[in-house]
């Protein structure tokens, strides 16, 4: 499953210092806002509401007839206008309004020659909330804010009390409604938003800034972990970090050095181990030469005297003899995968007809009739005859012994190299031995006797394969039987190290 794509720990880090940030800064700006904005509006209402009824219990308001008309009402609401934007005194279904910021209706005051400035549309008596009017007609006092023509305003209405008989008030049934514009107000709460949206700017710009801060404060000793650890995975066993401070980073760099420490002092134990058994194996290879020579002296004299010698001593001769050509095989093959691992193979390049050694390959050995061959003329290529020819007889050996025929050999070349296909028509490989064909000392069935091989063949084949900078893979046959292709360079020149 492809892993989805997520964002570097320095976005991330820059994401959440931005979001803690900017949420604070908005809850707190936010919180001071509608606390501020509240204080406003309410400050302003309780002031026009006692200025109302200070104003309304001060004033003298004669009444003419028992049932004022628009002239008494308009006397009321002139008498109240002074500090509000409009005063509705309503009787019944007869009202009076006594215009904007004081005007009266229709006229200037004294000395004003010219028009004022407009002014923000005012309500008219149809706007004054049902719910308001209800409750003035109660007889209590009440207000509500509202939006008319999107300029904010504060409706108070109060009911009219007039002196009756015996010093009491009673209501007189005239409603007085005033409004007033909050529009110095609405500026404050707008100039209070401002500024917790500039609050807010500030807090990211801030949060930003800091953000960055902690990134390289952070990121540069991961970083820095970071690329010892590729280092270390690229074999640099030496690498170490500088252990800053004392926090937890530092620690993670002295655990660090601590681990590489260790593993550069395994893997120099694991070095000399192995240089140590290569060694031994390379000695006693050479050593066991000298004595193998007189062995195989004494077999071939053996081979040749087992047909007259009575049983079992022939059979006997003939398996020493058999067990001793094993046995120099298996120390030869030793002494040549030694030769690989410290690295003094090297190459004996020609000028080679890749056809015709293929045929001398298989003519030395007697396999001509055993193996079908396509093997086209005029394929040339710069080898190691010796070695090439190592590498087909281990693949067309193994062939004819663990797999069925007709084994075939198949030539092809182009620009750049050669190719050559040894195949059976056998049951091929199971799944879990093609993994480790190569491996030295692998052998696919565990009950093959040990006369069979040394199972060192093909791990030779392919250090011969890779010394002329080639390659050799092995697959099996969808219609049955194995293949292996081996993969040399036209010019294997500077293949060796």
């Amino acid at each position: 499953m492809t892993p989805r794509p997520s964002l570097g720990l320095r976005a991330r880090l820059l994401f959440a210092f931005a979001l803690l940030c900017v949420v604070t800064a908005t809850a707190v700006s936010g919180a001071m806002y509608v606390q501020a904005r509240n204080e406003i509006l309410q400050r302003a209402q309780d002031g026009a509401v006692q200025a109302l009824k200070s104003r309304v219990q001060t004033t003298l308001f004669p009444l003419r007839s028992a049932a004022p008309g628009p002239d008494e009402l308009g006397d009321i609401a002139r008498a109240v206008v002074d500090q509000y934007s409009l005063v509705v005194a309503v009787y019944h279904e007869e009202y009076s309004v006594a215009g904007a910021l004081g005007r009266p209706p229709g006229g200037r005051r004294p000395g004003e020659n010219a028009p004022a400035p407009p002014v923000a549309p005012t309500p008219t008596v149809a706007a004054i909330p049902p719910e308001l009017r209800q409750m003035v007609a109660d007889g209590e006092i009440g207000w509500q804010r509202m939006v008319w023509r999107g300029a904010p305003y504060l409706i108070i209405g109060t009911p009219l009390l007039i002196d009756g008989q015996n010093r009491t008030t009673r209501v007189s049934g005239i409603e007085v409604y005033v409004a007033r514009s909050l529009l110095p107000e609405q500026r404050s709460i707008d100039g209070l938003a401002a500024s917790a949206w500039l609050t807010s700017g500030a807090a990211l710009a801030f949060a930003v800034v800091l953000a960055l801060l902690a990134t390289r404060g952070v990121l540069g000793p991961v970083r820095e972990l970071g690329r010892a650890a590729r280092l270390l995975g690229e074999g640099e066993l030496r690498t170490r970090i500088a252990v800053t401070g004392s926090d937890e980073l530092a620690d993670v760099a002295r655990t660090f050095n601590n681990t590489a420490a260790e593993l550069e002092r395994h893997v120099e134990q694991l070095r000399e181990m192995e240089a140590d058994a290569r060694r031994f194996v390379a000695d006693v290879s050479h050593e066991l030469r000298t004595p193998l020579a007189a062995l195989a002296a004494v077999a071939d004299v053996l081979d040749e005297e087992a047909a007259q010698l009575p049983e079992p001593a022939g059979r006997a001769a003939r398996l020493v003899s058999q067990e001793t050509l094993n046995l120099t095989g298996l120390v030869n093959d030793l002494i040549e995968i030694s030769r690989f691992d410290s690295g003094v193979a090297a190459l004996a390049l020609n000028e080679v007809d890749v056809a015709e050694l293929v045929r001398a390959t298989l003519r030395t050995r007697g396999w001509s009739d055993s193996v079908d061959v396509e093997l086209p003329a005029g394929v040339t290529a710069r080898l190691d005859p010796r070695r090439v020819d190592v590498i087909l007889a281990n693949l067309v050996g193994n062939a004819l012994r663990h797999g069925e025929p007709p084994v075939s050999v198949r030539l092809s070349a182009d620009p750049h190299g050669v190719t050559l296909e040894v195949r059976d028509r056998g049951t091929g490989l199971d799944d879990a031995v093609l993994p480790r064909v190569f491996d030295r000392f692998y052998k696919a069935s565990a009950a093959r006797a040990r006369s069979e091989g040394s199972g060192l063949g093909l791990a030779i084949a392919l250090e011969n394969a890779r010394l002329h900078r080639g390659d050799l893979t092995v697959s099996n046959v969808p219609d049955g039987g194995a293949r292996f292709t081996l993969r040399l360079p036209r010019d294997a020149d500077g293949g060796h190290e």
